[in-house]
């Protein structure tokens, strides 16, 4: 017998780590987000093409409302915001995605976004492994994965950061931006994750 997750979850307050705030979007964010969502090398290994402002603000408006994981399907779409420094302002630098996969199976998937220019500093592990304490440690579930286009080695490295094992490598399994591509598949399960990180 499994242990339920603990659902719903709703997500309220922003979570404080370190040096990052994770919260709902707003439509404040537009123009940060937009800034790095608008980049072809940013949007290279994503399931989209780079937006315009007003496809931003459309999705922002969405993920403003996406608050609480209940349903497989559910997710959030948080904002990951650096704080302020001296005389320089905090700003959206990067989402952090997470969504119930299967209920039944106590499931989830976790991604991640940032802008190039705050690359390197550890900013994606810290919001990530914050999104992982969530779904481990507050939803209980009992397995968390990411699936990532295999070129994008920053992505497979911040996997294994966050102590993540390679599962699966589909070769050419999706036809994507004007060629076939692999997929990569990364897990880590709750045992693990409380093994490491207790």
């Amino acid at each position: 017998m499994i242990d339920s997750p603990v659902l719903p979850f709703v997500f309220g307050e922003p979570l404080h780590t370190e040096r990052l705030t994770l919260r709902l979007m707003t439509p404040a964010d537009t123009d940060d987000v937009y800034a790095y969502q608008s980049r072809e090398d940013v949007c290279r290994y994503l399931l989209f093409d780079p937006r315009t402002r007003d496809e931003v603000a459309t999705k922002v408006a969405e993920h403003s409302r996406a608050t609480t994981l209940e349903m497989d399907g559910d997710y959030l779409q948080l904002a990951v915001e650096l704080a302020a420094t001296g005389d320089v302002p905090g700003r959206v630098i990067g989402d952090s995605y997470f969504t119930i996969t299967s209920v039944e199976n106590s499931h989830g998937e976790i991604g991640w976004t940032l802008h190039p220019d705050f690359a390197g500093h550890g900013y994606a592990r810290e919001a990530a492994a914050a999104v992982l304490a969530i779904a481990f440690e507050e939803i209980g579930l009992h397995r968390v994965h990411a699936e990532l286009d295999p070129r994008n080695h920053s992505s497979v490295a911040l996997c294994k950061r966050l102590g993540m094992r390679e599962e699966a490598f589909f070769v050419e399994d999706m036809y994507f931006k004007g060629g076939w591509a692999d997929t990569g598949v990364y897990g880590i399960l709750r045992k693990e994750w409380v093994g490491v990180n207790s």
